[in-house]
Order: structure tokens, then C-alpha cells, then sequence
């Protein structure tokens, strides 16, 4: 993996925890793959799109979060379980859980507790639920059996709350993994403080979702890097001072 931007000095290899080190204890990262025509699926799944580095920096990425956001009908149709330990994280989550926890956003709680997302949860790491006031009590009283629940705002999920409350519980540095709805909700409500898009070399066509689903927003962003391999872009860009 190469880095095309900033201009590097000769011979510089890149270092992937560094050049996606957070820049504090709270920030909001959504992280996307994109084909290069802007889909952000091939065939309703994201995989079909990813690579090798791509997958390199996903790993990265997840091992310096605090906890990973993901919406439910994202954690169904990707087929999500915890996150696992890895060796390679033992030195960025030093003073951390080994793994991060997974925080589900779900109105409905239409979630199957019975899967290894909420079964096989690493200790400390325990699945969180973010919810709001007007899930069925039901489905709340047993997710509370499988999960940590959060319940954020009253008719909907308010992602604000949700995000407030996680850095209450030292989960300050959120990775959010989409979908484009969830990521859409967080551009509207001005949460999104980083945006790292990996671009597919690939055109997809088709119904494919972008990476945002949701209302008009306007967010300026300062592109701090892009890398590249095996023909894919690797962006970063971060929320613009001015």
C-alpha cells in the first residue's frame, strides 16, 4: 500500500494505525466501500466490492475503535457477529477490552438474540442495543437479556443521545460501519466528524444505495489522505474547520 497523498518523502511505508489514529477520545468515523461509480453493494452485499487492503484497513479501523455503530438491517443482511480478538490489536487496545463492542441501532428490535452476535460477545465487550421509547416493551425486556440497551430519544432512535451516551460509558471513539440510512441520520444531525471511503475499482450500476440515504445535508470535509492498492483508493477525510 502506497501513499499518494500528502506527498510522502522516498521510500516511506505506511503505517496503517498511525495514518488512522483518532484524533481524540471522542469522534464519530462512518467507513464505507464504494464501486467507482458510487454503489455500496454488489448483489445487496458490501463484500462483493471489497479487497485485500481494504479488508487490511477494515481490521485496523475496527482495532482502534471503542465500539462499532452499525444499523440492524445492516447487521442482518451482512450476517454480523461480535467483533474478535486479534494480535495485531493487542498494542492499540491496550487499557481497552480486546475487541470492540457492537452497537445496534434498531427501532423495532427485530433482531435474533439467539445469534452469535449477542451469544458470543467478548467479556467487557458485551453487544449493545440503541433503541428508543417506543420499541415494543416486549422485545426491549428480552434484548435486556442479551445485551446492553440504550434507549435514545422517544418515537426514533436520536443518534445524538445514542452517541452521547456511549461516550458516557468511555465509548467515545465510534466507528459506524452503515448502512446508508443510519449513515444518512448521522450527516443530518451533524455527528459525522470523519468519513473514511475505501473506492472500488469497479462500476456496479443497478439500484445500489450510496453512502448516504437521508435528508440534504451540506457537510464541508478536508480530504487529510489517500492511499492506494491493487487499483484501490483509500480515503480520508475529516470535518472541515472552516
Amino acid at each position: 500500500m502506497r501513499l499518494l497523498h500528502p506527498a510522502p518523502p522516498a521510500g516511506t511505508d505506511v503505517d496503517l494505525a498511525l495514518a488512522y489514529a483518532y484524533p481524540g477520545p471522542r469522534c464519530v468515523r462512518v467507513n464505507m466501500v464504494a464501486s467507482a461509480d458510487g454503489g455500496i453493494w454488489l448483489k445487496g452485499l458490501s463484500g462483493g466490492l471489497s479487497g485485500t487492503g481494504d479488508r487490511r484497513v477494515f481490521g485496523v479501523l475496527r482495532g482502534l475503535a471503542d465500539v462499532i455503530l452499525a444499523g440492524a438491517e445492516t447487521v442482518r443482511s451482512e450476517g454480523y457477529g461480535p467483533a474478535r480478538p486479534r494480535e495485531s490489536w493487542r498494542a492499540l487496545r491496550e487499557g481497552r477490552p480486546a475487541a470492540p463492542a457492537v452497537a445496534v441501532v434498531t427501532r423495532s428490535l427485530e433482531l435474533d438474540l439467539d445469534s452469535p452476535l449477542f451469544t458470543e460477545a467478548e467479556p467487557g465487550a458485551r453487544t449493545i442495543v440503541v433503541t428508543c421509547g417506543a420499541a415494543p416493551a416486549d422485545r426491549r425486556a428480552r434484548a435486556a437479556g442479551r445485551a446492553d440497551v440504550i434507549v435514545a430519544g422517544d418515537d426514533r432512535v436520536d443518534l445524538a443521545a445514542a452517541v452521547r451516551e456511549l461516550g458516557e460509558r468511555g465509548l467515545g471513539r465510534v466507528l459506524c460501519e452503515g448502512g446508508a440510512r443510519i449513515n444518512g441520520q448521522l450527516a443530518a444531525a451533524d455527528l459525522v466528524d470523519e468519513l473514511c471511503l475505501t473506492v472500488s475499482p469497479m462500476l456496479v450500476g443497478g439500484s445500489a444505495a450510496r453512502v448516504l440515504d437521508g435528508p440534504d445535508v451540506l457537510a464541508r470535509l478536508r480530504l487529510a489522505h489517500v492511499l492506494e492498492e491493487d487499483g484501490f483508493l483509500f480515503t480520508r477525510y475529516v470535518r472541515s474547520s472552516s
